[in-house]
């Protein structure tokens, strides 16, 4: 299920085809609907009605790029669709449909002393599809069109993923599951677009089902790598999965924050927390929308998060959902 949901294509504002296959997974498993935005609303019957209203959540879209322009020389200018370092993308192929590219700069031999001791910015970067004109690529490609990483899935080592869009297709996936099984509660899903360039489509689901409590199923970024050490590594994969105390967007509900913790230790579940203030989710959004809501994010520690080869830990997927199914336990008594 990860490996199809991470190979399909589906940028902020393009989430279609992730959004098609996640209907068919589901439709027969709960009621739901689509809203004005293109996000997916469900609700899968319990067998019990709760007192508090609760929502799982998790975004569709993963980063990307856009065509901005097309050069006489037929080489496409373009932009990043969502936060994405410039590092992570000279020289990566990339697809465009059925087209397929590679992002170009300048050669390491022409560049100056001091060009060699910076990043290039996006405005530096093109997409080389072979054109030998504007009007040859034109044939092809149009401004406005998405880019993607043309990345496989590959299991490597013990027990890791590399993937793109593996942000956020595992807490996708983790609801999907979810939804299929037998849930001893009512309990809302919300498939969310439009996550990367601004928490969009959380704002209008959250609105929409107006949740007393909500759980974000995310990735978060890990930096457990050589040199790094301490508070500095955020967060391990192998660790199990993270649980937020605050970010750049969210104070998070101290008290399923503690319940959280209290729970993994409980059932022998692993489980982590992110040391440091940094970064953001739907939470952000959810929190603050309508009556507002409490809200907890549960996010899989990933390597190398918003490139083409962001890379996850399996054992974390696993502990991840039997906090997921420990924790609607104990949230529901």
């Amino acid at each position: 299920m990860l490996k199809k949901l991470c190979l399909l294509n589906g940028t902020s504002g393009d989430e279609d085809c992730v959004r098609d296959f996640i209907i068919r997974e589901i439709q027969d498993y709960c009621e739901w609907h689509v809203d004005a935005l293109g996000s997916v609303i469900a609700y899968k019957k319990g067998r019990k009605t709760p007192l508090k209203k609760v929502m799982l959540s998790a975004h569709m879209d993963e980063v990307g790029f856009i065509i901005t322009h097309i050069t006489e020389d037929g080489y496409l200018k373009f932009a990043p669709v969502g936060g994405i370092d410039p590092r992570a993308v000279i020289d990566r192929v990339i697809k465009i449909r059925e087209i397929k590219g590679v992002i170009g700069a300048k050669a390491v031999h022409l560049l100056s002393d001091d060009e060699k001791k910076t990043a290039p910015d996006f405005s530096k970067l093109y997409i080389d599809i072979g054109a030998e004109s504007r009007e040859d690529a034109e044939k092809y490609v149009l401004p406005g069109d998405f880019a993607y990483f043309d990345s496989d899935y590959a299991e490597f080592g013990n027990g890791f993923i590399k993937s793109k869009a593996l942000d956020d297709r595992i807490g996708c996936m983790l609801m999907m599951e979810l939804i299929q099984s037998d849930l001893e509660y009512d309990t809302y899903f919300c498939f969310n677009v439009q996550e990367e360039v601004g928490l969009r489509g959380a704002v209008c689901t959250s609105f929409q089902v107006q949740s007393d409590i909500s759980i974000v199923l995310e990735a978060t970024t890990a930096a457990d790598l050589c040199g790094v050490s301490g508070g500095e590594r955020c967060c391990v994969l192998g660790n199990g999965p993270v649980v937020s105390f605050m970010d750049g967007r969210t104070v998070y509900d101290k008290q399923l924050y503690q319940l959280a913790f209290e729970t993994a230790e409980k059932n022998g579940i692993a489980i982590q927390t992110k040391t440091a203030v940094a970064g953001g989710n739907d939470a952000g959004a959810i929190q603050t929308s309508g009556k507002g809501s409490r809200v907890m994010a549960v996010s899989l520690p990933c390597r190398y998060i918003h490139s083409g080869a962001s890379v996850v830990k399996k054992r974390d997927i696993e502990e991840t959902r039997k906090l997921l199914n420990a924790f609607l336990a104990e949230l529901y008594d």
